[in-house]
């Protein structure tokens, strides 16, 4: 059993020894490296910035269209059931419980009908 070990341990440190050689090759030659970094520099500020910049008015403009109303509130005997309580507050919200849009099992909260 430690024969096993001893060879495993030797395969990985030739395996080590070989990427440290490769990657001290590659950084010597240093020229191409160089013209890469230029070229991703320039497709960040040509195509990802304006890229997030459209995607950005994309969701504003969506937003100014959506209506912000409170959905009506149907009580579907599949949804909203609660067989265990959260363990947080007071057991029936959610981690991330919104009182505007989120029903609870009897209806929404505050909702006068």
């Amino acid at each position: 059993m430690a024969a096993v070990g001893r060879v495993s341990q030797m395969l990985v440190r030739s395996y080590l020894t070989q990427t440290r050689r490769q990657l001290s090759a590659a950084a010597a030659a240093g020229g191409h490296s160089a013209q890469a970094a230029k070229t991703w520099k320039i497709l960040s500020f040509v195509v990802a910035l304006p890229g997030v910049a459209v995607c950005m008015l994309n969701m504003y403009l969506k937003e100014q269209q959506h209506s912000h109303e409170q959905p009506e509130f149907v009580p579907y005997s599949h949804l909203r059931i609660r067989s265990k309580r959260f363990p947080w507050g007071d057991g029936n919200k959610s981690l991330f419980h919104n009182a505007h849009m989120n029903a609870l099992p009897a209806g929404y909260e505050g909702h006068d009908e």
